[in-house]
């Protein structure tokens, strides 16, 4: 009997190299096959089979994929067709969901997990974007449904400032307005990791001085930080119920309503990069092994 073979593509930056070395070498070790590189960017259909750098992706047991930076449209698009034949990590419907921020707001809404006070509305529709911003006290926040980093966000604290912020979205293709309450924090967060509904690691994160963004690309820095039950218990049901077998899940506090808020969740939260690792944040190897643990139960489960 042959060996199952996975494929996998992994960043290669920030010590993502090194990790899916330890990786596909903990795998071997378990007599499971790794194709690494497997960037559907690189891929073609035809004839019923999607071929990439040689290998009939079909054909594999399953496939690992774990690049947030470097997503098409065109590889989307292969994702999901692959995942009609083949098990794949995250599965597509956990992955789109995760990928746009009202469908997860509206489903951890819909089972009871506090989000952000959300709407989304048609991009006609200023009256209404006027009315919720009153309602909430003069201050909310516009997001694009995709996107990542904190790239495209911005914070509207009065009615001129959303009057001067409407010609420039109506300039772009955008069919709709999604906003949320602006939230008083403390202006830092908690990143919570989760693989197959077991907690990884904690870390926060701190927006700069004079910035409300916490995200890394904003100019953040993380910091050590503990989570106690309940942040770790809201992190598990969030990644439960976006399906998401491994799970970047961010809270912040709402100091007016007292409660923990859960911002996104994230279908490819980062390993920690060898920087962070030497200031303490040492959650890699049991991320990994979580991981290799999972990808074993996959394949054994299949059919």
């Amino acid at each position: 009997m042959s060996k199952p073979r996975i494929g996998m593509w992994m960043y290669q930056n920030s010590g993502g190299d090194q990790i899916q070395k330890k990786m596909i070498d903990l795998l071997r070790e378990r007599d499971i096959l790794t194709t690494p590189e497997l960037n559907l960017r690189h891929a073609v259909a035809k004839n019923g089979t999607i071929v990439c750098n040689d290998t009939v992706m079909e054909e594999l047991d399953l496939f690992f994929s774990y690049n947030a930076g470097e997503q098409t449209q065109y590889q989307v698009y292969l994702y999901e067709t692959l995942s009609h034949f083949i098990p794949i990590i995250n599965s597509f419907e956990a992955f789109s969901i995760s990928e746009d921020k009202f469908k997860t707001a509206h489903l951890l809404k819909r089972h009871g997990i506090n989000t952000a006070d959300y709407m989304l509305c048609h991009r006609d529709d200023v009256h209404g974007l006027k009315n919720i911003l009153r309602e909430w006290g003069g201050k909310i926040v516009y997001k694009p449904t995709d996107g990542w980093g904190g790239m495209g966000l911005v914070k509207i604290e009065n009615e001129a400032a959303l009057d001067m912020l409407l010609p420039f979205l109506n300039q772009t293709d955008i069919r709709y307005f999604y906003t949320e309450r602006f939230i008083n924090y403390d202006n830092t967060d908690f990143r919570i990791d989760i693989v197959d509904g077991e907690f990884v690691s904690c870390y926060g994160r701190k927006a700069p001085k004079d910035n409300w963004k916490t995200n890394i690309t904003s100019g953040g820095s993380i910091f050590l930080r503990e989570a106690d039950d309940e942040v770790i218990e809201i992190a598990k049901k969030a990644a439960a119920i976006c399906k998401l077998d491994i799970a970047g899940v961010d809270l912040i506090y709402d100091q007016e309503k007292e409660e923990y808020v859960v911002l996104e969740v994230n279908g490819i939260p980062a390993f920690a990069t060898p920087e962070q690792e030497k200031m303490g944040l040492n959650f890699n190897d049991k991320k990994i092994d979580l991981i290799v643990n999972l990808i074993d139960k996959k394949i054994n489960n299949k059919g």
